[in-house]
């Protein structure tokens, strides 16, 4: 089997080596590089409403119905949760439309 892989017009990067000449050169580098890359004072960073949306969601705030996720647990290790097919359409439909800015 032939497997070729291609850049798709990326620039090559230059390779890593393992000899520990290189390995001394980069950290005198970047030692030379960290005075410059200091952090300022004036430095900030703004978030866009999706980012703080992703960021609340993923906070311990948000409500996990963990009753509900032990219930589930059971019955999955039962065999005995049912899955509703048009329940599962209709959230993905809702979800659809929520994306597309559409009601």
């Amino acid at each position: 089997m032939n497997t070729t892989i291609s850049s798709n017009g990326l620039p090559q990067l230059p390779l890593a080596t393992n000899s520990t000449d290189s390995s001394a050169s980069q950290a005198s580098t970047t030692a030379q590089a960290g005075n410059s890359a200091a952090p300022q004072a004036n430095d900030s960073v703004n978030l866009t409403d999706s980012a703080r949306a992703l960021q609340q969601a993923s906070s311990a705030d948000s409500p996990v119905d963990t009753a509900r996720v032990e219930q589930i647990q059971k019955q999955l290790a039962a065999g005995t949760y049912k899955v509703d097919p048009n329940a599962i359409a209709a959230g993905l439909t809702s979800l659809e439309s929520q994306i597309s800015g559409t009601k």
